[in-house]
């Protein structure tokens, strides 16, 4: 589902426009990104959290010449399931 989609499920379900369904995600993306840039985790119950962890620095290697490089240090958003999410995946609700 790509987000075009989202909005119009949600604008169905909801009982609200497209235009009014597209401003609730973007307001919802905004509030989460905005408290994950803090450090700040978002829980959503029954559906899981979203976290930052750092991610720490390496070797890789350039795929076109083969040369080794040393990647930095960085933050990278992470999701954890909670466990409604994932028994409504697996079939168990």
């Amino acid at each position: 589902m790509n987000k075009a989609e989202l909005i119009e499920k949600i604008a169905s379900e909801a009982n609200m426009t497209k235009v009014q369904s597209n401003k609730t995600i973007n307001s919802f993306t905004l509030a989460m990104v905005a408290s994950l840039k803090k450090g700040q985790n978002v829980t959503l119950a029954g559906f899981g959290t979203f976290y930052v962890t750092t991610r720490a620095g390496c070797n890789g290697r350039n795929p076109k010449t083969g040369l080794t490089i040393k990647l930095k240090a960085c933050k990278v958003a992470k999701f954890k399931a909670g466990k409604e999410l994932s028994e409504s995946i697996n079939n168990k609700i």
